[in-house]
């Protein structure tokens, strides 16, 4: 092979030095090592290190560790903590926080207490060396957060505790690992410590309170998506370069940025679609194999002294986060089932431990020493190992137990089995808002629950409307695919666009309608437009119709009006489930306006079935104090009016007054006009004696309103 090369003028030797052929044989790697880990059993993160091991320069040295390892590998760990911060779903946090916070401080003092203990006493390193350590025991990563995912518990209180205890726990290493970084980082003076703790607070406010605005105002402006992703890179390398700037570690500012932008980057967004599939693709597998490459296997199983570090890390990580799990237990007096799934979700080892990890390695004491040597690093790696095949088996197990059980109904609620959304799209300009609407409403669980229509006027123009179709249908699919949302798109022909969505509705068994609120082109056209009115007529199923002036994903509260007697409309639930799904994707607060009948069925069924929902409940006296509203919504709220259809039970003739108050009140607002499913089919609510369907019922409740409010005034 070498006499090969030779004649075809090849300089290629071992390591691999070439810039081209070190990225291209990454790539390969990147490739196939997912494939092959996949037989194997083997965690990818895992398997991407042993790669790094098995051609780095402890291996076969196949290539060298160039620059583009120290560049790429800086890159996948700012991406690594980013993505952290950016998945932690703050709002379990929120809701569960003084369980949480107990979780999280015990997973943190007693890994670090008992950690610090055995690498002075045991293992015999200094203070320092012993803090950095004992903070690698106390992280943790949400590896299996997957499996209980997968068995549909994801909101029972125990995962909701341990989420929201992550927070706390990577937070509170991560700071140990900055202010120990930042410690090496230049002269220490008796101030050192002070100023060091108030410049990290000062940074961290004006990360968490600049880095959000500054977003939502970018976001709204531009929605090219390769824009947004560039500007989301640009803010976490800022968060990064502003904490080093001040002494600290730049995974700080990359794990804070991702906690102040997760609630503008829906998980269901194209977005955070396009951040984990380049972070997943190049940035973190290069990172890892980089990290590989520095492991030297030799260390590990030719010396007594790896072998000993590696088993009281693993052994100190495992107890420390049983003992935290156990006492959480005992103070809230939980059940053992729940105590041994906060246990197998917090004890995995991953990206903090990494981090920490390569810091100390890469800092070089005055006596020439690393500050975590080799013996920690190779250490490292089989306890990453054994604590992620320990925390899924331990989930999986008793993920299994809580699924089958029988008070599983206490914390989860069962969602509505058919469901089905339809978005019929003609104006190119508020495609994108209303296919962000539907990914985020819908229910992850079901595959194929999504529609997309495009309905053409058969008519002399019909080729040009067809052209404009398949645009805007494939528009759509882009949108979708890239959320990795299976959907159908339906382009038909009809002469009325009116009876095309309600065929297609009908064909595609759908549950919902969503539709953008109509643009009237005159002064004479109606506020809904013939179609929508049509529409509501001549259908019973659920319809949304929605103007959004900003991007979904940057709605900071959701305001619900609610008439009376809204709750024994036969939708009722239908919708409150959708806009807890909202609140809970875009990580804002509902508030909603009833009356305090209809409040009590509101509250009750949120209690029951989504208690983590974060909600404020007013009272709405009279469905005519809707105008008392426009001093509540601002332009980055939502308002949603539950409206009715005539005849339905909570029909209030106060409704015809609705386009009117809208169009006056509400006209600089995103809002969204809901009509709640029915019962039954319209065409049959039609009658030779009652033509107008439910005409005389309209004009009894004027006349009985009218009588009400004048007892009320003359009283």
């Amino acid at each position: 092979m070498k006499d090969l090369l030779n004649l075809l003028d090849f300089d290629f030797h071992f390591p691999i030095t070439d810039p081209t052929w070190i990225f291209f044989l990454v790539l390969v790697i990147i490739l196939l090592a997912p494939i092959i880990l996949e037989k194997l059993h083997i965690p990818h993160i895992i398997g991407m290190i042993l790669a790094g091991v098995v051609i780095g320069e402890h291996g076969f040295n196949i290539l060298a560790r160039d620059s583009s390892f120290e560049l790429f590998g800086k890159v996948g760990l700012y991406y690594i903590m980013f993505l952290a911060g950016l998945e932690m779903n703050m709002e379990d946090f929120k809701s569960i926080r003084g369980k949480a916070m107990v979780l999280g401080l015990l997973a943190f003092v007693i890994p670090l207490g008992i950690g610090f203990w055995t690498n002075v006493n045991i293992l015999g390193y200094g203070v320092v060396s012993s803090v950095l350590l004992a903070s690698m025991y106390a992280s943790h990563t949400l590896i299996a957060y997957p499996i209980v995912i997968r068995y549909g518990i994801n909101r029972h209180r125990a995962v909701g505790i341990a989420v929201g205890g992550t927070a706390v726990t990577d937070t509170l290493t991560l700071l140990v690992l900055a202010v120990i970084g930042g410690l090496y980082k230049g002269e220490t003076s008796d101030m050192f410590w002070v100023w060091l703790v108030l410049k990290v607070l000062v940074l961290g406010a004006i990360i968490m309170y600049t880095f959000p605005p500054i977003a939502r105002w970018f976001f709204r402006r531009y929605s090219d998506n390769v824009v947004q992703y560039i500007f989301v890179m640009a803010m976490v390398f800022l968060g990064a370069g502003l904490m080093e700037i001040v002494g600290m570690e730049g995974i700080l500012g990359a794990f804070l940025a991702g906690l102040v932008l997760n609630r503008l980057i829906p998980h269901v967004s194209p977005l955070m679609n396009h951040l984990e599939f380049v972070g997943n693709a190049l940035f973190i597998p290069y990172f890892l194999i980089g990290v590989g490459m520095l492991i030297n296997v030799n260390v590990l199983f030719g010396h007594i002294d790896s072998i000993k570090v590696a088993s009281v890390m693993i052994v100190v990580a495992l107890v420390g986060k049983w003992i935290a799990s156990w006492l959480t237990q005992k103070i809230f007096r939980m059940r053992a089932v729940e105590r041994e799934l906060m246990f197998g979700l917090s004890n995995a080892q991953a990206a903090a431990t990494l981090a920490a990890v390569l810091v100390g390695y890469d800092i070089i004491l005055p006596s020439g020493e690393r500050l975590l040597n080799e013996d920690v690093l190779n250490g490292t790696i089989l306890l990453i190992l054994v604590t992620c095949v320990v925390s899924s088996f331990i989930t999986e197990h008793t993920a299994k137990q809580i699924a089958t059980s029988d008070d599983v109904g206490l914390d989860e609620g069962k969602e509505h089995e058919k469901e089905r959304f339809l978005v019929p799209i003609a104006n190119p300009e508020t495609l994108e808002n209303l296919m962000s609407l539907a990914l985020v409403l819908r229910n992850e669980k079901i595959s194929d629950n999504l529609v997309a229509l495009s309905v053409i006027n058969d008519n002399n123009d019909s080729v040009k409307q067809e052209m404009r179709s398949k645009r805007n249908l494939e528009r759509a699919a882009q949108i979708a695919a890239s959320t990795n949302v299976r959907m159908k798109t339906v382009s038909r022909f009809d002469l009325n666009i009116t009876t095309g969505i309600l065929h297609t509705a009908k064909e595609c068994d759908a549950t919902d309608i969503i539709i953008g609120l109509h643009y009237k082109a005159s002064i004479v056209d109606s506020f809904f437009g013939n179609m929508t009115e049509n529409l509501l007529k001549n259908t019973y199923l659920q319809v949304m119709i929605v103007r959004f002036l900003i991007p979904v994903n940057t709605l900071r509260r959701i305001i619900v009006a609610v008439p009376p007697k809204a709750e024994f409309e036969h939708g009722f639930t239908r919708w409150i489930t959708y806009m807890c799904r909202l609140s809970s994707q875009l990580g804002c607060r509902v508030h909603f306006y009833a009356p305090l009948r209809t409040l009590g069925y509101i509250s009750g069924f949120i209690q029951k079935k989504f208690k983590d929902t974060r909600t404020v409940y007013s009272e709405l006296e009279n469905w005519e104090d809707l105008l008392l509203l426009t001093g509540q919504v601002n332009y980055d709220h939502l308002l949603v009016i539950v409206s009715a259809r005539c005849g339905s039970i909570s029909y209030d003739s106060s409704f015809e007054k609705l386009p009117t108050q809208v169009s006056k009140y509400f006209n600089n607002n995103s809002i969204m006009l809901l009509y709640p499913e029915q019962k039954g089919d319209p065409n049959e609510s039609l009658s030779f004696s009652d033509p107008h369907g439910w005409a005389e019922t309209q004009y009894y409740d004027k006349v009985g309103n009218w009588i009400y409010k004048w007892f009320k005034k003359n009283s």
